[in-house]
């Protein structure tokens, strides 16, 4: 009798061990369990997100496991999002975009957070960055575009000059930084220009209607509800013949005919190999430079631009495709 129960007894240890083992996310052998925060759906914002996994991943293979979700949108969902993170301790968090990187750093000053997509990591953050560093538990990938390359491609289009509407939405605080500093290349290269924020979704089309009604060209900087409104803004822009020239590549697709691009599947993989140095390499967050596209390029849209009669001036290539192929042609 003893025996037997000694041999139960054993047998419910190992059972305990055995279940102790899973941590849940889906993987036994995961070291590190990164928590990503994606702000919304969007083709640049997957493409980096798909880019970071797959760096670490190469890196890091079964020792590494993703709770990957989404805010819709939704910065309250985003807080919640990283709150939970926060309280259930994860390694690291990717903050994607910039509603993610600020509900983030809301959420924990001691996790370090990576973040992509982001603009302006300064004026996110609501610090002045130190040699490209935050200081704080917090690095990553800027996707700012250079934006007298941005003003350089408006003037090569409409040398005639003319008025820029700059359209984007007031409360995306990258959006504004964008605008602003465009504003100043665009006036020095003789344009005048006039400025059209939205405040969501709701006021899009009568915003992009009145800036259709007094300008020859519209700008767009890198902004979310500008991405979730092109067909919106396309369906007001094409019948009133006025050009668009779009902040990145998948809003010229979807509403535009021209752009300076860069590849958001290799910032994400650049903000992978940055979250592997603080994961294996113990490198501190705060003194980590934040790092910039390395690569540019000038796209157009051939249907679009014949479509209103634009001609494209030489050194531009075609934007072949949709979805994620956009940043790979």
């Amino acid at each position: 009798m003893k025996k037997i129960f000694s041999l139960l007894l054993t047998l419910l240890m190992l059972l305990g061990i055995f279940c102790s083992c899973s941590d849940g996310s889906g993987s036994d052998t995961a070291v590190y369990r990164i928590g990503i925060c994606q702000f919304l759906e969007h083709t640049a914002v997957d493409s980096a997100t798909e880019g970071f996994k797959a760096a670490l991943t190469e890196k890091l293979g079964d020792e590494v496991s993703f709770d990957v979700k989404n805010a819709s949108g939704e910065k309250m969902n985003a807080q919640s999002i990283c709150s939970g993170f926060a309280g259930d301790n994860v390694s690291l968090i990717f903050a994607n975009s910039t509603n993610a990187l600020a509900a983030a750093a809301e959420a924990t000053s001691v996790i370090p957070v990576v973040a992509c997509c982001v603009t302006d990591f300064g004026g996110t953050l609501g610090t002045a960055l130190n040699d490209g560093k935050t200081g704080i538990n917090v690095t990553g990938c800027s996707d700012l575009l250079p934006l007298e390359k941005q003003a350089e491609v408006i003037n090569e289009i409409f040398p005639a000059k003319g008025t820029v509407g700059i359209l984007y939405c007031s409360s995306e605080t990258n959006s504004k930084y964008q605008a602003d500093e465009i504003s100043k290349h665009l006036s020095d290269l003789g344009f005048e220009v006039k400025v059209f924020t939205f405040v969501d979704t709701t006021d899009v089309t009568l915003v992009t209607q009145q800036a259709a009604a007094e300008c020859d060209v519209i700008y767009t900087p890198t902004d979310n509800t500008v991405a979730s409104n092109t067909q919106a803004i396309n369906n007001i822009l094409e019948p009133a013949r006025v050009p668009l020239v779009a902040g990145n590549i998948d809003v010229a697709v979807e509403c535009g005919i021209a752009t300076v691009g860069i590849d958001y599947y290799k910032l994400g993989y650049e903000a992978g190999l940055m979250a592997y140095e603080i994961l294996k390499e113990n490198r501190d967050p705060a003194d980590m430079e934040i790092h910039f596209a390395e690569e540019y390029f000038k796209k157009y849209v051939p249907e679009r631009a014949a479509l209103l009669g634009i001609k494209i001036p030489e050194g531009y290539t075609v934007i072949k495709g949709n979805g994620r192929t956009n940043y790979h042609t």
